[in-house]
């Protein structure tokens, strides 16, 4: 299994360069639009991300990770938003059968607060499951972003 987690922005007419200058904040990818091929059109738009793909971290890891970065310029990222033109999403994306993914994990056994030993069974992968804060969506909200989930097998 991989996964990994971004927060892009993407616009026809706003560069990311002007995102960047914008928001005050590096992006850790950008995509000129028009930069591979004009016809067609590819990329389709301009793109501004930031990502987390450390291996071994759960995409609430992830998701964490990357909204901690974006959060403090979460005003910037509305005014754009607001002002037409630039589209805000959290991008969460998993491949369950990635040969070069991460291993399934059985460990050790786990002890719970009430001293009871649990055993970790076959198919229940370490980074299956995920959450998100009421905090997290609270702040997707407040840019005016979308959440988009994509899951391969």
């Amino acid at each position: 299994m991989s996964q990994y987690v971004y927060f892009a922005l993407g616009s026809d007419e706003t560069t990311a360069a002007e995102i960047s200058a914008h928001l005050g904040v590096e992006p850790d990818e950008v995509k000129v639009q028009g930069s591979d091929s004009t016809d067609p059109l590819r990329p389709a738009n301009h793109g501004w991300k930031i990502s987390c793909e450390t291996p071994g971290l759960r995409l609430d890891e992830q998701i964490s990770e990357v909204l901690d970065r974006i959060a403090p310029a979460a005003d910037r990222v509305r005014a754009l938003v607001e002002g037409g033109g630039v589209n805000a999403h959290l991008q969460i994306v998993r491949y369950f059968n990635d040969e070069d993914g991460e291993e399934e994990s059985l460990g050790e056994p786990i002890m719970d607060d009430d001293g009871h030993e649990w055993e970790k069974m076959a198919g229940q992968h370490q980074l299956l499951g995920w959450s998100m804060e009421r905090e997290q969506l609270a702040l997707l909200v407040a840019m005016g972003a979308d959440i988009d989930a994509d899951e391969y097998g």
